[in-house]
């Protein structure tokens, strides 16, 4: 019969060895399998806070963007950059005057097709003081416009305008909206006779 003292002793030769069998008998992953998972979401999406871009043409700042949250993902079909918490984006003039600002909670940038897609409370304001207010737009970086069929609210210094669609330059400096609603001023002088 095994005593006390020489059960104890097996144990502790023979309990390892039991543990290292079952890990090993218990774990059935492909090691490929678990590369592409690693490696597959450490290449998803890269991140950054608090950016800032400046954007230049042959050597004059054309605009600053920052954003709170900086998103790329380049594994993403299509590929795309996001800014997840708000952006703000000032439009210069050759001598780095203001000329507009932009602000939204939210845009995805698709670099191929060079769009922006603008979401959430989506104020623009040119250098006149005329503010856009919408919830989504589409920035083509290429034609250098703004575009949207959502609605929209523009406000002057002298009225409210209001409608669905619009198209206008990147810097806001000219818009259009493209099924206005409700009364517009006019002055008289733009009347035909």
């Amino acid at each position: 019969m095994l005593s006390a003292k020489h059960i104890t002793k097996l144990a502790r030769t023979l309990l390892p060895g039991i543990l290292l069998f079952a890990m090993l008998t218990g774990c059935k992953n492909d090691p490929k399998e678990i590369n592409a998972l690693v490696t597959k979401g450490a290449q998803q999406e890269d991140k950054a806070e608090d950016v800032t871009i400046l954007y230049s043409d042959n050597g004059h700042v054309k605009m600053k963007l920052y954003a709170k949250e900086f998103v790329k993902n380049d594994v993403a079909k299509p590929p795309y950059t996001e800014m997840r918490r708000g952006l703000k984006v000032e439009f210069f003039d050759d001598s780095l005057n203001v000329e507009s600002t932009l602000n939204a909670r939210y845009a995805r940038y698709y670099e191929k097709q060079n769009n922006i897609l603008i979401r959430d409370s989506i104020v623009v304001v040119n250098k006149k003081g005329e503010k856009l207010n919408t919830e989504e737009l589409v920035w083509n970086q290429s034609a250098k416009k703004l575009f949207t069929e959502k609605f929209v609210k523009i406000t002057t210094p002298t009225q409210v305008m209001y409608g669905d669609g619009l198209e206008a330059n990147e810097d806001f400096t000219w818009y259009r909206i493209l099924n206005p609603k409700g009364i517009v001023a006019v002055d008289k002088k733009e009347i035909p006779e």
